[in-house]
């Protein structure tokens, strides 16, 4: 049926019209005419992302030939996985030449510092200082783009409550509220707060969207089995805060959810993601993921290609399944030319955001490397922020800080390991130049340090030469790799034990190759490894003290060293200057002041572990033994070794009562919990002060306990502080079995403390 307009009615409608465009914005103008000009060859052709010759990505390697061939042909959107800015140059002046003329957006694993390597995300975690966070990556932010990069894979802000799962080091921990918190900060530091981009400042993309800390038995890329409810409640809140924060992108993840992968999930990529938490920039799928949903049982190539981009996908990452199956299913109605359209415009504006359009050579200065990477300023910031992520777990005797007249036996495998002081995901090419452990200690000693590598990481060479060189040898497969295990375990022993009796205390040096944590490193033995664990028990028989400083990118079972060691250091992977920000904290130059923000098992068949459990009909307490018809362990308690939250400091604190401004409060009002904290010691120290609370009647169940805020506060000794918290119905609400975020009525336990175990609570009717 037509309908006439009358010279009334068409002038009202151009008039409409009109105004609509007037109320435009000057990207959407500038990417509707750009748009109008483009083929839909063009358009798919901006859907597809690859990664530069030679990087490894999920065991492709993309050669350099084919990313020219697709570029002159107007099929490649943008490029990841290079910091060479002469070739992105290149790389760039094709793009321009060829399609419609776009420009590339280049992106690159920036994960925790890009040259000036900081500690582990994990690591970065346990600082709980937002403000050191923000900072690290603003410098990660400064030194990446000054290297040709505008997008930046990260933060990673998955929760996992599985030791076992390798990525564990990438995240920030089991909590959904400080993880969400670390996000925003993340996403700030990256971008800035303006929302715009400066040439220092690059676009974000979170990952992993979403659920991936869940993956089953800790197994990467494992399925996750998760009702929407516990999505929500127990994961789903950092990926929320970053879209609040304004990050520029997201990244789809490898596990499936309800049944249907992630890259094709549509109530995670649109219902949620865009519908619910507002975010209105593109996602990418992590790398071949679109491919991997053929193994996942979905379709061929072409099938979850149009099930990706219908869901709400709009890059495809080094899958070939959009670029090379789009135009195919559009001819068949497999998928409407609206999608197309959607995700081209998409990924249009984050390159108009970027300013890329303006000016395609805007990150593209080859001058600006060598004055902002590796700088004096960040090295010193990397070694401020290490020495906030370290974790005092166990100090017998105040054997810490040491004295620096003592003879010191600096001995294990990680001593002297300049590079393994990385951890995951570092791309620096200054990894020779990072301060080993031993080079920190024997700078800041008065008295004579020796040193000893006393093992080797594992007693079967080929496991330790898989993990170590496993993944440079899908680098490089004709390079030649050092031979391990070259000297025997006995004389590695004997020359250790003899410097050790030779010492006034020993720092024993162990933990995780870089390579042991990460993608594809799951484990399910979270003890030290074997070789190691002997040397550490051959050192204890010479009855000198040891401080056991652990490398690590995960929780651990440390229960005989608990048992053994006089004191326990966590420093993670603590990055480019751990040497130095270890012995700051050894020889007491800082009081340590890192909280866990895991929980550390006795038993890996504990896992998954986290202290926002829920109750159970029939609970036992978590530190008394069995007891038949309970729900526990016959073997174990069911604590862990050392709970979220945790961190001893060389000083004291000591909390007063909570106070609460008043003891009921409606919906609608707010309440203040207040607490007095006095430094009880004899050194400046700094503390985190950590607010829970409890529904203790809810219409759904609830955790035992959830964190809702945290401060950390510096005391001089003596010194004392009140340290407030908010409390309001957004502190106290969950989503309920409707999937409302709702604050109930009833009673709440707000609790108080230096950690999720000692705390002391009030109670708050909310009527």
């Amino acid at each position: 049926m037509r309908i006439k307009l009358t010279s009334i009615s068409l002038l009202a409608a151009l008039s409409l019209l009109l105004s609509g465009c007037a109320h435009k914005s000057e990207m959407d103008k500038y990417i509707d005419v750009l748009m109008s000009k483009m083929t839909v060859e063009q358009k798919i052709g901006q859907l597809n992302l690859h990664s530069a010759a030679g990087f490894v990505s999920a065991l492709r390697v993309t050669e350099n030939d084919e990313n020219v061939k697709l570029l002159r042909k107007g099929e490649l959107g943008g490029i990841y996985g290079t910091g060479n800015v002469e070739a992105m140059i290149e790389y760039q002046k094709i793009a321009l030449e060829s399609g419609a003329g776009i420009p590339l957006i280049f992106g690159m694993d920036v994960i925790h510092g890009y040259e000036t390597t900081f500690p582990i995300p994990l690591g970065i975690s346990t600082s709980w200082n937002l403000e050191l966070i923000e900072k690290s990556a603003r410098i990660a932010a400064r030194e990446a783009s000054s290297c040709g990069i505008n997008w930046v894979f990260s933060p990673m802000v998955d929760i996992c409550r599985d030791a076992r799962w390798g990525r564990i080091a990438e995240g920030n921990g089991e909590d959904p509220y400080l993880g969400g918190e670390i996000a925003k900060a993340m996403v700030y530091g990256y971008q800035g707060r303006d929302g715009e981009y400066a040439s220092d400042e690059v676009m974000t993309c979170v990952k992993h969207y979403a659920l991936y800390g869940g993956a089953e038995s800790g197994r990467d890329y494992n399925s996750v089995f998760l009702s929407r409810q516990e999505a929500l409640n127990g994961y789903m809140r950092p990926y929320a805060e970053a879209a609040k924060a304004g990050a520029g992108s997201y990244m789809s993840s490898f596990n499936e959810f309800e049944g249907i992968p992630s890259s094709a999930n549509k109530y995670l990529l649109t219902d949620l993601l865009r519908d619910t938490y507002g975010f209105d920039g593109f996602v990418v799928s992590d790398a071949t993921a679109v491919v991997e949903m053929v193994a996942h049982g979905l379709g061929d190539l072409q099938e979850v290609s149009a099930l990706a981009i219908q869901a709400g996908l709009d890059m495809d990452m080094n899958s070939d399944g959009f670029v090379g199956t789009l135009r195919k299913s559009l001819d068949e109605g497999r998928v409407s030319e609206a999608d197309i359209d959607r995700a081209c415009r998409r990924i249009l504006e984050a390159k108009y955001k970027l300013g890329l359009f303006e000016d395609p050579f805007k990150y593209l200065d080859p001058s600006r490397k060598a004055t902002q990477t590796w700088t004096d300023e960040n090295r010193a910031f990397a070694r401020e922020f290490a020495r906030e992520c370290q974790v005092l777990l166990k100090n017998d005797n105040a054997i810490l800080p040491l004295d620096r007249n003592a003879k010191v036996a600096v001995i294990g495998p990680f001593a002297d390991s300049k590079s393994e002081m990385a951890g995951t995901w570092a791309t620096s090419s200054h990894n020779n130049e990072f301060v080993s452990i031993y080079e920190g200690i024997a700078e800041a000693s008065n008295g004579k340090v020796s040193k000893a590598e006393g093992s080797w990481i594992f007693n079967d060479k080929e496991l330790e030469e898989s993990i170590k060189y496993g993944l440079m040898k899908i680098f490089a497969p004709n390079m030649s790799f050092p031979t391990l295990h070259g000297t025997s375990k006995t004389v590695l022993m004997a020359e250790a034990v003899a410097k050790a009796a030779a010492s006034d205390v020993i720092i024993a040096c162990v933990g995780e190759l870089n390579n042991m944590s990460g993608e594809g490193a799951s484990r399910t033995d979270l003890g030290i490894p074997d070789a190691q664990k002997e040397l550490l028990m051959a050192l204890k028989k010479t009855g000198k003290p040891i401080v056991l400083v652990l490398t690590t990118g995960r929780p651990l079972e440390l229960t005989w060293e608990s048992e053994n060691m006089d004191a326990i250091l966590v420093t993670w992977a603590a990055g480019a200057e751990a040497g130095h920000a270890i012995a700051d904290v050894i020889y007491g130059e800082v009081s340590p002041s890192g909280k866990l923000t895991t929980s550390f098992p006795r038993s890996v068949g504990q896992e998954p572990l986290y202290y926002n459990h829920k109750n159970t009909g029939r609970p036992h307490p978590d530190y008394e033994p069995y007891k038949k018809f309970t729900s526990c362990y016959t073997d174990e308690l069911n604590g862990p070794l050392y709970p979220f939250g945790f961190g001893l400091s060389y000083s004291s604190f000591e909390y007063g009562p909570v106070s609460l401004s008043q003891d009921e409060m409606s919906p609608d009002s707010e309440v203040i919990a207040s607490v007095n904290v006095k430094n009880t010691g004899n050194y400046e120290a700094k503390e985190t002060v950590q607010l829970y609370i409890h529904d203790v009647y809810s219409t759904s169940t609830r955790p035992v306990k959830e964190l809702r805020g945290f401060e950390k506060i510096s005391l001089k000794p003596g010194e004392s502080r009140t340290v407030e918290f908010r409390i309001n119905a957004e502190t106290l609400s969950y989503f309920n079995h409707e999937l409302e975020w709702v604050c109930e009525e009833g009673d709440y336990e707000i609790m108080i403390g230096p950690d999720s175990e000692r705390l002391q609570k009030r109670t708050l009717a909310v009527k």
